[in-house]
């Protein structure tokens, strides 16, 4: 199996402001690309594109190519269950939805150290289990938000798990919330196989600051940012599949063009990413992904990730530049959902973000810089 998989997280949309408005036919369009240049891998989840994107794997791949033609991976989040008949009903809705009567791979989705006693309390991992026996799930895993004593923990709990998707990315390499080095080392001990998430950090690795992208056109002036970040975790030896979440043609091309002629990063491409990683960190103020699980149940309808990649780029802007369209924007997407400055301090936010961010004060500087900003 070819390590590129196809994230079906951040499809190609009809409507910009609705994540559920998938563009069916360019989707289509997309996995044919895919599937023509030998790639099979496709990851989705129940809660993906607004609860969609599971329902547009039937239409897009599974009634237009043969079974044996393509790998599907679905996900299980507690946060759906209220029973333990919950269970079930949402994996044959699940079987429903995309049209297939097996998953290749299955994964309880985004342990953490919040949610996984609560995974156990559902007993979901003997339930997984049972899915493999019964020939329903090919390969059991899960993915992961947690640190590496956690990991520890479930491998040594739950050791038939075969796989592990973990997020890694040159960013967050020796991040110390996210931990991805550590974490991967861990999976690497149990002997397990790692799954990339966030290879580009939902594109922040694509649109670096123009310092950072002259280091790596300077090294390779054809190869493009989102490409070197690939190539940093397909180096890894226990990576057998890394998920990048497409959302338009352009993007599929590059990415397979990447993993057509991969090969194992030089040291002077690692010394390149290490200086790259120190600009951008120096020049990102919320390291968000964009994942939108802080949106869902927010009490005030507040798009928090819109507004953190506004003041993002806003604050890569150069010192003295005046007017930006970065606070119109602000004020028009507020009409969509509540304002930075509605957040009520609910904590909910925090609780879901794979990214450990203190959400409820970064709302506070991004209320702070548009709704005070001289020119709104």
């Amino acid at each position: 199996m070819k390590k590129l998989g196809f994230g079906l997280m951040r499809l190609p949309l009809l409507d910009p402001n609705d994540e559920a408005s998938i563009d069916l036919e360019m989707t289509k369009k997309m996995v044919d690309a895919f599937i023509e240049r030998g790639y099979t891998y496709f990851d989705t989840a129940l809660m993906y594109c607004g609860e969609n994107s599971e329902n547009m794997i039937k239409p897009a791949l599974v009634d237009r190519y043969p079974r044996d033609a393509y790998t599907l991976a679905t996900k299980l989040h507690v946060m759906y269950l209220r029973s333990m008949e919950d269970r079930d009903r949402i994996f044959n809705e699940q079987r429903e939805r995309t049209g297939v009567e097996f998953f290749d791979y299955y994964l309880i989705h985004g342990v953490s150290n919040r949610n996984y006693n609560a995974y156990k309390r559902y007993d979901c991992f003997n339930w997984i289990r049972e899915k493999k026996q019964q020939g329903l799930v090919k390969t059991m895993g899960f993915s992961f938000h947690g640190d590496p004593e956690l990991l520890d923990k479930v491998f040594t709990e739950q050791p038939d798990m075969e796989f592990v998707q973990l997020q890694i990315n040159y960013l967050d390499w020796e991040n110390q919330f996210i931990q991805s080095k550590a974490c991967y080392d861990v999976a690497v001990k149990h002997g397990k196989k790692v799954f990339v998430m966030e290879p580009v950090k939902g594109g922040t690795l694509a649109r670096i600051p123009a310092e950072a992208e002259e280091i790596f056109k300077a090294y390779a002036p054809d190869r493009t940012n989102a490409s070197w970040a690939l190539r940093f975790v397909a180096s890894l030896e226990n990576v057998q599949v890394v998920l990048s979440g497409m959302s338009n043609m352009e993007q599929i091309l590059d990415n397979m063009k990447t993993f057509d002629n991969e090969a194992p990063l030089s040291e002077e491409e690692r010394e390149c990413i290490a200086k790259v990683g120190k600009i951008i960190r120096n020049n990102t103020a919320v390291s968000c992904t964009g994942c939108a699980y802080c949106v869902d149940g927010c009490p005030m309808n507040i798009p928090i990730p819109r507004y953190f990649s506004l003041y993002n780029d806003e604050k890569r802007e150069v010192d003295g530049k005046g007017w930006t369209p970065n606070v119109d924007n602000y004020f028009v997407i507020a009409k969509l959902g509540g304002k930075a400055s509605a957040c009520v301090e609910c904590g909910q936010c925090e609780s879901v973000c794979p990214q450990h961010l203190p959400i409820i004060d970064y709302l506070k500087d991004v209320a702070k810089f548009f709704e005070e900003s001289p020119f709104a």
